[in-house]
């Protein structure tokens, strides 16, 4: 088995430490990325309601508080446990019994068919190999006329990689991770193509972008997209 590059196997050990401070610590950064959890939640008000509700990627937990609608479970699902654990520090004493931690790949979910009413992915599936696969388990664990909530970037949008270069980029170089060479390795999967394949597999669905309301990948920062489930229809 080929040895794992030490740039590569240095960022992933300090990850779960320096990610807020990445994306979160500058006012103007933190307001961007407030700005897409918002998007992902826009749709949904208080009014709403999801018996069960299942986050893939959830990381530190920077998603959960920006969720309007009220539920009866949210789980919150990460590949890397180390990350799971810091938002259990963070969500503690917030949501009572409501919401539990998984350690799970988001490609292979442990479980049944037809298990919850909202699934959300954001800041996730740009990182995933073979996201045409990876949507179609999303979907299966979603019941007739779930939810399926996506946010992405617009990588490699003009707006997108005008903003790396003002803030994140320069932050992740002083902590010492090699950020051109992370980037290159996370964001496997351009915004155009994902968008290809959501449109595909959902069609009528619903798409919102920010910062302006127009279907462009290169004005825009981020992209939400909301499919309603009809398991009658075949997926190809």
């Amino acid at each position: 088995m080929q040895e794992e590059d030490k740039a590569w196997t240095k960022y992933r050990q300090k990850f779960a430490y320096v990610y807020d401070d990445s994306n979160y610590a500058s006012p103007l950064q933190s307001m961007v990325m407030h700005a897409s959890h918002k998007l992902a939640e826009k749709k949904f008000g208080g009014t709403t309601h999801f018996g069960r509700v299942l986050e893939i990627g959830a990381g530190t937990g920077e998603h959960l508080p920006f969720v309007r609608h009220t539920f009866d479970h949210y789980i919150l699902s990460d590949l890397d446990g180390t990350t799971l654990e810091r938002a259990k520090e963070k969500l503690a004493g917030k949501y009572d019994q409501k919401v539990s931690f998984v350690t799970q790949a988001g490609s292979e979910l442990e479980y049944p068919d037809n298990t919850f009413d909202r699934v959300v992915a954001v800041h996730v599936l740009e990182h995933i190999c073979q996201p045409h696969l990876v949507l179609k388990e999303w979907r299966r664990v979603l019941k007739q006329g779930g939810i399926l909530s996506i946010l992405i970037p617009t990588d490699p949008g003009m707006a997108w990689r005008f903003g790396r270069h003002l803030g994140p980029r320069k932050k992740a170089i002083a902590q010492g991770i090699a950020y051109d060479y992370v980037m290159a390795r996370e964001h496997v999967n351009s915004c155009n193509n994902l968008i290809a394949l959501l449109r595909h597999y959902f069609p009528g669905s619903t798409e919102s972008w920010w910062p302006f309301p127009v279907s462009s990948i290169d004005l825009n920062l981020f992209f939400a997209f909301h499919a309603v489930v009809n398991k009658e229809e075949d997926v190809q």
